[in-house]
């Protein structure tokens, strides 16, 4: 929760007035604490407060992604070159699939994760020995992890209207499967190839059902996808029924541009299929982002310096509890704190003299919190970190260096 721009072991353990850091690394991984644990109360804590903050009518929508962070190296658990959302192309990295709890016009935060594992590694002896993997622990796709957060907050009682996700769990048949399964409604992304069935039992990709049934655009409704910063997000929306009548198409379509987003949703029998409530749970697939945007520029979810699973595990649930906290305060306190004029009506309308404030947001509850809590280092603890980490850096220096002399060794006697 500190206003450190580094979160790491050095850099906290520093902070909190340690000499050195062996105390923070023990907490991530020797230490004896339950972590699976940790995780049921802050799912219990985010539910249970932005339920009772929310309106009971509003949609309870939980929302998968995933987040990467680079990583140098191979000896990381789950390491290897692979595309990073993060960095936006192919690069060295570890990926995990988050499960985000939302409440619209209340709050949102994450309740889950899984590490992705490459099945390469999982049958490598040496490589799960080195890292400490799990011995019952076995490969999952992306898909099946979200499938597995999904069961495990249906096991503690958590439900919601829809599950929403990017076409990579659109494109999992177990994260389907398993929603159709429970009776669990989800909008999900899915690529314009995706297959559906229609009534008259003709099979046709998504991007093919839009040309033969969504010529003309009575067939459209413009509708927003939720608020954003500056006003509604609005689009062009149409759906198209199928051969089941709990499966539906919602097609989201760009205004200017015309580009196509294709969601493949199922609506349960205990809900009603309304093209609105469609939409709006659409919309809400956004918010988990936000939750990454605040977990790495915050609370240090993309600057971890652990290799081990489990040490890994750890630090992402303790970054997952400081959110939570965060974003409870800023839903219990959203209402109470929203001052804001009302939106204007016309585009010549004038400014209003005072326009009041925005509800306090999580960026700005954590600059008030390390405001008034953050204290001067003594100058002699300081000191002693400088000297620390410049011993620590030669002693990892020369070691680098001795390692290259005996490449270089090996190199000299490879005949040409």
């Amino acid at each position: 929760m500190s206003d450190l721009e580094k979160r790491n072991g050095w850099s906290i353990s520093e902070y909190i007035g340690d000499t050195n850091p062996n105390k923070t690394q023990r907490l991530l991984s020797k230490a004896v604490w339950n972590d699976d644990e940790v995780m049921r109360e802050i799912r219990r804590y985010v539910v249970t407060n932005l339920d009772s903050a929310a309106t009971q009518r509003s949609l309870r929508i939980l929302a998968l992604d995933e987040t990467g962070q680079e990583k140098k190296g191979d000896k990381t658990t789950g390491c290897q070159r692979q595309y990073m959302g993060c960095a936006g192309r192919i690069s060295n990295g570890i990926n995990t699939v988050h499960l985000s709890y939302i409440r619209p016009n209340t709050g949102h935060s994450l309740i889950g994760f899984r590490q992705w594992i490459p099945e390469e590694q999982l049958k490598d002896p040496e490589k799960t020995t080195r890292t400490q993997l799990p011995e019952d622990l076995e490969f999952a796709t992306k898909g099946q992890l979200g499938a597995q957060l999904i069961r495990e907050t249906h096991e503690e009682g958590i439900s919601a209207d829809f599950v929403t996700g990017d076409e990579v769990y659109g494109a999992s048949p177990d994260l389907r499967e398993y929603c159709e399964q429970t009776e669990q409604g989800y909008v999900l992304r899915v690529a314009c190839t995706f297959p559906i069935t229609l009534g008259a039992g003709t099979t046709l990709t998504c991007k093919q059902a839009v040309r033969h049934h969504l010529k003309t655009n009575r067939r459209w409704k413009i509708a927003s996808a939720g608020p954003g910063s500056k006003g509604e997000r609005l689009y062009a929306w149409a759906w198209i029924a199928t051969a089941s009548p709990q499966h539906f198409l919602l097609i989201r379509r760009h205004i200017k541009t015309g580009e196509c987003a294709y969601h493949y949703c199922f609506v349960p029998e205990t809900q009603t299929a309304t093209l609105a409530r469609l939409i709006a749970a659409a919309g809400l697939r956004w918010p988990i982002e936000e939750c990454f945007e605040f977990g790495k520029d915050y609370f240090g979810l993309d600057q971890s310096q652990v290799r081990l699973y489990q040490s890994i595990k750890r630090h992402t649930t303790l970054v997952v509890a400081a959110l939570a906290i965060f974003a409870v305060i800023a839903a219990r306190t959203r209402h109470e704190t929203n001052t804001q004029t009302p939106s204007p009506t016309s585009p010549d309308q004038k400014p209003p003299a005072n326009p009041g404030l925005i509800p306090l947001t999580i960026r700005e509850i954590k600059h008030l919190f390390n405001a008034t809590t953050t204290r001067p280092s003594p100058t002699w603890l300081t000191a002693h970190w400088s000297r620390w980490r410049r011993r620590h850096q030669a002693r990892a220096r020369w070691f680098h260096q001795r390692a290259r002399l005996a490449r270089n060794l090996k190199l000299a006697q490879v005949r040409p």
